[in-house]
């Protein structure tokens, strides 16, 4: 998972990724068919892991806390005292080739399916009356998705947490209540 969050799927090569694990390229294929196979788990353990963030902020009780705990989250997963900056989801699509093109698409689906999901915590929240009635979920979450994955690309690029935590309080400043 390291590897790939800090090379990306096409810069991490095999031996790095062997390397990593401890195995060889026989036991690589023999445990995860080819490397877009252990994509796919590193993928899965990164949102079990540093990326169940994503999934714990939705279980907040206001919309507005959702949103917080999104882009705090965000902040702590890409920022991380050990390892890698940056988030596997972007970091691991950012270069890709047509040979790829599975990758590609696995992570665009991962990061719209988080887009999905707090569009729909934040239409709970209209109908619950958290959100004024003339809130537009789609637009929040399309919101909070590009901050939460600007504030990716923005550790990668070696700010610290406290200068995304300012990002997050600004981002949060005009939030509908």
């Amino acid at each position: 998972m390291r590897v790939f969050w800090a090379q990306g799927y096409e810069g991490a090569s095999l031996a790095e990724l062997t390397g990593a694990m401890g195995i060889t390229k026989t036991s690589m294929y023999a445990a995860f068919g080819n490397k877009e196979e252990l994509f796919r788990k590193a993928l899965e353990r990164y949102a079990a892991g540093p990326a169940v963030y994503v999934t714990r902020a939705l279980e907040e009780p206001t919309a507005r806390a959702v949103a917080f705990a999104f882009l705090r989250g965000a902040v702590c997963a890409t920022t991380p005292a050990e390892g890698p900056s940056g988030c596997l989801a972007v970091q691991g699509a950012l270069a890709s080739s047509e040979e790829s093109r599975a990758v590609h698409d696995l992570l665009v689906d991962w990061r719209n399916d988080a887009g999905v999901h707090l569009e729909a915590r934040f239409r709970r929240a209209v109908d619950e009356g958290d959100l004024p009635s003339d809130a537009d979920p789609r637009r929040l979450a399309r919101f909070i998705m590009t901050m939460g994955f600007g504030i990716a690309v923005q550790a990668a690029n070696g700010l610290g947490p406290a200068e995304l935590d300012e990002i997050v309080d600004t981002a949060l400043l005009d939030w509908p209540v």
